[in-house]
């Protein structure tokens, strides 16, 4: 894929990330859970590759925040988790790693990073581990919603994966 085809695809992304987020999130506390953005990692990280995925969720949570629709821990969750969908997809071509990445990424360590965020800037009361539960929902959601459109395309032998040695497994 061309690098004029990936920025293209990572700009629409980006459009349906910011789009979407007001229609769907749901407001956990302080936080704002928001499927759609694991579902854009996931296939931004299979179809575009890490650095794009990272672009791409650092817009959107960028763009989200500008217009009240996400918070500040859009940015540790959405990035950690695209980086690291990125990376194991790279590494091993499965759309699962991907999927795992993902879930690992967010769900894990991007709610880990979101503890400081939360004490120090926010000097909200909040528990270490207190974001796992929210950010594995939501990345589990997002990130199997990614896992069956991509499966999908893959099935039925979309353009974009001619190009590339992809796998379900």
């Amino acid at each position: 894929m061309r690098k004029t085809h990936k920025l293209t695809l990572t700009a629409m992304m980006i459009a349906i990330g910011t789009l979407s987020s007001n229609l769907f999130y749901i407001p956990i506390g302080f936080t704002k859970v928001f499927p759609i953005q694991h579902f854009l990692n996931v296939l931004s990280a299979v179809l575009l590759g890490p650095f794009y995925a990272v672009a791409q969720a650092l817009c959107v949570s960028i763009l989200r925040n500008i217009m009240g629709t996400g918070s500040i821990f859009a940015f540790p969750g959405s990035m950690v988790g695209a980086l690291l969908a990125g990376l194991l997809f790279m590494k091993t071509k499965k759309i699962y790693m991907a999927f795992f990445g993902e879930v690992i990424g967010t769900g894990i360590i991007g709610a880990i990073l979101c503890y400081p965020i939360a004490t120090l800037l926010l000097g909200q009361e909040a528990a270490l581990f207190g974001f796992i539960p929210l950010f594995i929902f939501s990345s589990i959601a997002g990130a199997l919603i990614g896992v069956i459109i991509l499966s999908i395309f893959l099935k039925k032998k979309i353009a974009i994966f001619t190009q590339k040695e992809t796998s379900i497994k």
